[in-house]
């Protein structure tokens, strides 16, 4: 059976940061409304002029080099983003180009904030099928570029970034001691359009326009799906709760992720948290936070770990993952 290994783990956040005491001074709001609803503290914000595809062609640069591999030896690339350069063509392209690779074949997935685990199971597939031997998965987003810098609700929340993952192929018996991805689960349900989107588009408003959330409700189903979605995951490879050395969860809300820990019961030194300096970055939060975590140890080789993400349509996903 063939896994899909990963091979090396990259990000890249752009240089200015934005605090909670930064916001205050835009908006009305204080430090302790964001961190008491929230629990981030600081973000950050990409510069003028810094696109997407630059934020995601620095995080999959650091993935290839800490893969020991070059652009020559990847033959696709998966890009997640709700904020691409342009509407087209795919941003995948321009971080190909950026690259210097003119084979293989790249392409977005758009599915918000659950856009990398729709991107990481697409690359699963296309290398389980053997069209592709080595992959790369992007998650990247420019969020400030599509915010209500008014709306209090909103403009706190979310951020900019990249992560990358460099993807393998390599043989497996199929059982759950392989290494690499072990299963993936996706889901969408378009019924709650009107509680995360972003009001405009080329058919609609021709403009780009700007991200509209009543969050109370997108809390509420992002508790329950992500525990269902989570369950559902480890019945299909018949292992328990307690077989996961660590969730690496969208970081919306430290409060959607620690409601999350606590229906399946998993104590807080299993969660790995970075929303707090990182905020909402959508489909780049867990690449980022998968970062972070390979490269201060928390996460080793032979590690079970799970990710899990919802975002806007409602989509909402997992992946299980022997690292």
């Amino acid at each position: 059976m063939i896994r899909s290994i990963v091979v090396g783990c990259g990000s890249y956040l752009p240089e200015r940061i934005l605090t909670n005491a930064d916001l205050a001074k835009i908006v009305d709001t204080t430090d302790e409304w964001i961190v008491e609803r929230s629990g981030i503290k600081q973000r950050h914000i990409a510069a003028d002029g810094e696109l997407t595809s630059d934020l995601a062609l620095k995080a999959a640069q650091a993935a290839l080099k800490n893969a020991g591999l070059t652009a020559d030896d990847v033959d696709l690339i998966v890009l997640a983003t709700a904020t691409p350069d342009e509407t087209f063509p795919a941003t995948a392209c321009r971080v190909q180009n950026g690259l210097g690779m003119t084979h293989g074949f790249a392409f977005d997935v758009q599915a918000v904030c659950s856009g990398f685990i729709y991107a990481l199971a697409t690359a699963d597939n296309f290398i389980k099928a053997g069209q592709a031997k080595t992959a790369l998965v992007i998650g990247a987003e420019t969020f400030s570029r599509i915010l209500d810098w008014t709306d209090r609700a909103t403009c706190v929340l979310f951020a900019d970034g990249a992560g990358a993952l460099v993807l393998q192929a390599q043989d497996g018996n199929g059982s759950n001691d392989d290494r690499g991805i072990l299963t993936t689960h996706l889901h969408s349900d378009g019924r709650h359009h009107d509680l995360l989107y972003v009001d405009g588009g080329p058919s609609s408003t021709q403009t780009t326009g700007k991200l509209r959330m009543l969050g109370k409700e997108v809390f509420r189903h992002a508790v329950v799906n992500l525990a269902d979605v989570v369950k559902e995951t480890l019945s299909a490879v018949n292992m328990t709760a307690d077989q996961i050395d660590w969730l690496v969860p969208h970081q919306a809300n430290k409060r959607i992720i620690d409601g999350t820990a606590r229906k399946l019961g998993l104590g807080t030194e299993k969660v790995v948290l970075t929303v707090d300096h990182h905020g909402n970055t959508s489909a780049a939060s867990v690449p980022l936070a998968l970062a972070e975590a390979t490269a201060d140890g928390r996460i080793r080789p032979g590690q079970v770990v799970l990710l899990e993400a919802m975002g806007g349509g409602f989509t909402w996903g997992s992946a299980l993952v022997r690292w």
